[in-house]
């Protein structure tokens, strides 16, 4: 099972961190990477990307803040859907038609 594929474009005016950091979340949101998955090292993303290393770094930290991956020292990053916290999690809920609400709130279980 391979990585998902991202597009970034230079012309746009959301910063190259955002649409990566996106389109990883829409991944995830959409169960194409699923608890556990590894993502790539920090450097052979930056370089499949042709970005930056610190680009990639603040995708990583940022997707690690909000819950979405975990980073182990010395093993890898992996998606981690098990730690999203329920004020980020509002673009989680599915709809009858099977897309996302992206209005919807996830309350905390009791």
């Amino acid at each position: 099972r391979g990585f998902v594929k991202i597009l970034i474009s230079n012309t746009s005016d959301t910063p190259l961190y955002q649409q990566i950091k996106d389109q990883i979340k829409d991944a995830i949101l959409k169960e194409e990477l699923v608890e556990g998955d590894a993502l790539p090292s920090i450097r052979a993303f930056a370089n499949d990307l042709k970005v930056s290393v610190l680009t990639i770094r603040r995708v990583y930290e940022e997707l690690e803040q909000e819950g979405f991956i975990v980073s182990q020292v010395g093993i890898g990053t992996f998606v981690s859907t098990s730690n999203l916290t329920p004020r980020l999690q509002t673009t989680a809920c599915r709809t009858k038609n099977g897309g996302y609400d992206t209005n919807s709130k996830i309350t905390e279980n009791q």
